[in-house]
């Protein structure tokens, strides 16, 4: 009778977890439109709010603190009241936050509803934690997981494009309120598609939120991201930036103690030391470094033109979009592949095989960074490496993790990754800035030392990841 009742809930699950990626899909299309939308319009945007075009990378700091702060919170939510109600609140969250950029009549304002927006970055892990719950009876667990948080992620990088060609089509045509609208209406329909779309499930937790634990780890990001931004602004030789990064570092120690004597902590520290677990976090804070770092500087390289400096592409603006779109569709290639490289290398080799990948493709731009060509190809490797490891980390931590605690082993990813990406770009602009200028880079430019840096460190980075899942059992994220 046993086995009866467990092979019809296997053949039941198809069709009913078909449906769930489907609704979850549209989730990610908003997603994606929101990464990719406002990127061909930045200096629109700081035209319309009359701001210089450097003032815009304050949009990027204010979203990741936000992002690092409310990721850990927002997940372990998930775990105690179920993880579509908390897809829900940071829906809303989202939309909040997107309408007022669409209305905002100052710098500051828009700011805030920029840092608002940034909620959205826990809709992946929580969509993982959705789906690795939905299939719990299924015998299968894992791997429909991983085969579902390909797809999503595969869809997110398609819905990336889609927004900055749409952005880029419309900005013309349109005013700027109108234009800003959009992802605004995209992501209220995500609202309703969740709410009539996705079943709600209680939450498997117990006990409440640590906000002894919320407390501290906020001072602690908000004091080391404090001081990463004042090295930006002020360089590394600024002392209170460093006081601020030291002291941010030295917060984490009464955090990591207190949370080691909470019953229900806000994070899990001996969940996160298990040897399943650590690598996959360690990658992704590591692999946050050239996922969310080095955006950037590969930019302003492709924009510096060599005749004046000795060196970059002497691309245009049209050739910068066509690079990061291929780089985009290498990701959803990447994210695609993610169920076969895993059928063919076990979950945890083709996390390594990723990870190699990555490191491949920004070790190439070391010798390889003369022609577009050479650009486009080194991109393309790096790409098809780095949407496996979008998909594949959230899906091996919530593998790794208790039924109770796979919304917080999915959204540490993502917080993880953030902070990486924080440390990287303060890294990278440290490394840039001897001779110019992130913010505006017509006033002055790098030098090639400087990007050798930027892809030498991506790499390094790339390699030490590997390094660490070797770690991992191989039978771990395995059904």
């Amino acid at each position: 009778m046993t086995d009866s009742r467990t092979t019809t809930e296997r053949r039941d699950v198809a069709p009913h977890l078909l449906r769930i990626v489907g609704f979850l899909v549209c989730v990610e299309i908003a997603s994606g439109i929101l990464q990719g939308y406002y990127t061909p319009i930045f200096t629109d945007i700081a035209d319309h709010l009359e701001i210089a075009d450097a003032d815009v990378n304050w949009f990027e700091a204010a979203q990741l603190i936000v992002s690092a702060l409310c990721v850990p919170l927002l997940a372990r939510l998930g775990d105690l009241i179920g993880h579509r109600n908390v897809l829900l609140i940071s829906t809303a969250i989202t939309a909040l936050g997107s309408w007022i950029l669409a209305f905002a009549p100052s710098f500051t304002t828009f700011l805030i509803g920029w840092a608002i927006q940034g909620a959205y970055v826990v809709w992946l892990p929580l969509e993982v934690a959705i789906i690795h719950r939905r299939t719990a009876n299924t015998g299968r667990q894992a791997l429909l997981t991983r085969r579902s948080a390909a797809v999503l992620v595969g869809a997110l990088e398609l819905a990336v494009i889609i927004g900055a060609l749409t952005s880029g089509a419309l900005v013309e045509s349109t005013s700027m309120t109108v234009l800003l609208m959009l992802p605004a209406v995209a992501v209220t329909i995500c609202f309703v598609v969740i709410w009539f779309g996705i079943e709600d499930m209680p939450g498997r937790a117990t006990g409440g939120i640590d906000w002894v634990g919320f407390t501290l780890i906020t001072g602690a990001l908000s004091v080391l991201m404090a001081g990463l931004i004042v090295i930006r602004l002020e360089g590394p030789g600024s002392i209170l930036a460093w006081l601020l990064v030291v002291a941010g570092l030295a917060l984490f120690v009464p955090f990591v103690r207190a949370e080691r004597q909470i019953e229900e902590p806000l994070i899990d520290i001996d969940l996160l030391a298990t040897r399943a677990q650590w690598p996959v976090q360690l990658t992704a804070f590591l692999f946050g470094m050239s996922v969310l770092g080095a955006q950037i500087p590969l930019s302003t390289f492709a924009r510096t033109d060599p005749d004046v400096v000795g060196y970059g592409l002497g691309a245009d603006a049209g050739f910068v979009s066509t690079l990061i779109g291929v780089y985009v569709v290498c990701l959803a290639i990447g994210a695609f592949s993610l169920p076969l490289t895993s059928r063919l290398l076990t979950a945890r080799g083709a996390l390594i095989a990723s990870s190699l990948l990555v490191a491949i493709g920004y070790a190439m731009w070391i010798p390889f960074h003369d022609t577009t060509t050479q650009a486009l190809i080194n991109m393309g490797v790096a790409g098809i490496g780095s949407g496996a490891l979008v998909a594949a980390l959230p899906a091996a931590a919530a593998a790794a993790a208790p039924s109770d605690r796979t919304g917080f082993a999915t959204g540490m990813t993502n917080a993880t990754k953030t902070v990486g990406g924080a440390i990287a770009s303060s890294i990278f602009a440290i490394s840039l800035a001897s001779t110019g200028s992130l913010g505006d880079p017509t006033e002055g430019h790098a030098p090639l030392s400087g990007y050798l840096t930027v892809w030498a460190v991506c790499s390094v980075a790339a390699l030490l990841a590997a390094a660490a899942l070797v770690a991992v059992p191989k039978s771990a994220f395995a059904d």
